[in-house]
């Protein structure tokens, strides 16, 4: 990793603690409040004690990172040597990571670019990744910013869930909530898109869902090459066979990770979710 540019993403990245290792990527956490307790994500939370709380129906809200504790972070990296930060995050649609990240970076003691990838999950993981590559190679701030924004423009997330009652609950079903009304009869297909959520299509069974998610990987994939990243919630077996067709299936593929959400995301979709990531290798 290059000493000069230190690369920050939230918690919701996702990303493979090994690949975190590698690029030196730093982690913020983001709070998952379970009932009358505040615990952050990915250490004091795991994605089965969320996926149980939701099955119970407790109350499970989540909470963006304080301001104070990104100045922490970009004050500890910059003690570390940076002399320049880039901060990745998931889409403001969804949280007010973004506005807290912006807050900090105005006190930090070296230069702080605060970016919203528009993005979730490994769809920003990879952005993150693109980063660190880019700083690694000698790159300044800027040049980290462009890789990440050009791997977010070629950067496509689609998924399933067996419900969209948990995305109604919080809010961030976008312009689909016009479509509740039928589609919680159904199985919703649903995409990032424009960092907001967006119905793609609706499905009779999950079988048929899944098929369908896989053919929408197939062609976002075509022009490839690819990195891909399968994502799930208490839904292993789907996702692992999911991973494996892929595998086989995908021309060009380079990367492919799997993993379970954690619970920030996953208290906003409810157990046996699944979804795919696609991105391309060089951006759009």
């Amino acid at each position: 990793m290059s000493p000069d540019v230190a690369i920050v993403a939230d918690s919701t990245a996702y990303l493979p603690p090994e690949a975190m290792r590698r690029h030196g990527i730093i982690s913020v956490p983001l709070t998952v409040v379970l009932g009358d307790r505040a615990l952050e994500e990915g250490t004091e939370i795991s994605a089965r004690s969320l996926a149980e709380a939701l099955r119970k129906r407790n109350p499970v809200t989540t909470s963006r990172p304080s301001p104070a504790l990104f100045a922490a972070t970009y004050r500890k990296a910059a003690e570390a040597g940076a002399r320049g930060i880039v901060s990745l995050h998931l889409s403001a649609e969804f949280s007010g990571t973004y506005d807290a990240a912006v807050l900090a970076a105005k006190e930090a003691p070296v230069p702080v670019r605060v970016v919203d990838t528009r993005m979730v999950a490994m769809a920003l993981g990879f952005c993150a990744i693109a980063a660190a590559r880019a700083a690694e190679a000698g790159g300044a701030v800027d040049d980290a910013v462009e890789a990440a924004e050009r791997r977010a423009a070629g950067t496509s997330a689609f998924f399933y869930v067996d419900t969209l009652d948990y995305l109604r609950r919080g809010g961030r079903i976008g312009t689909a909530q016009a479509l509740l009304g039928s589609a919680l009869a159904v199985k919703p297909l649903l995409r990032l898109d424009g960092g907001w959520i967006e119905l793609l299509e609706k499905v009779r069974t999950a079988g048929r869902a899944i098929h369908r998610l896989e053919e929408l990987v197939l062609e976002t994939a075509a022009e490839g090459p690819v990195d891909v990243a399968v994502h799930h919630l208490a839904a292993a077996e789907r996702a692992a066979e999911l991973a494996d067709r892929l595998r086989e299936r995908v021309p060009g593929l380079g990367e492919l990770h799997l993993s379970e959400v954690g619970a920030v995301i996953g208290a906003h979709t409810g157990p046996g979710l699944l979804g795919a990531v696609v991105s391309r290798r060089g951006g759009a």
